[in-house]
């Protein structure tokens, strides 16, 4: 039996993974980050491969203050900016439970592995975890 040449070509034209856009000279970013954090890696190599400059820090290293960290939040849901994998968000059902923005503000302070990350700020944008989609917006 002959094979459907009609199937071959639907084979043949499944979408690719997403890749990259063309590297271009995106400008520099501040890229916060743990290096052990495997969403960091993936995060700075796909920004890397986009031809941003990076300007790194180690939040775990050189930890952010408070005054920082309000910075950041700004106007935004300081809920976004928590760690919903952190073993303290969980065990203190936080999802269910929030704590306030200052005491939010507090615990990060306190524990940096709350805080989502990395954290891309590219001027007045900010980035949290790795959103390919936001970050081909920068």
């Amino acid at each position: 039996m002959a094979s459907n040449p009609k199937k071959k070509a639907a084979k043949k034209s499944r979408k690719a993974p997403a890749s990259p856009p063309a590297k271009k000279n995106c400008g520099s970013v501040e890229f916060l980050q743990k290096p052990s954090c495997t969403t960091c890696r993936s995060a700075r190599a796909y920004l890397e491969q986009c031809g941003f400059d990076l300007h790194l820090r180690d939040i775990g290293k050189d930890r952010l203050r408070a005054e920082e960290i309000e910075d950041l939040i700004g106007i935004h849901d300081y809920k976004a900016f928590l760690n919903t994998r952190n073993e303290m968000y969980r065990r203190k059902k936080m999802k269910e439970n929030p704590p306030s923005r200052a005491e939010a503000i507090r615990m990060i302070v306190a524990e940096p592995n709350l805080i989502r990350r990395p954290i891309i700020i590219a001027g007045n944008k900010i980035v949290l975890g790795f959103d390919r989609e936001r970050i081909d917006d920068l």
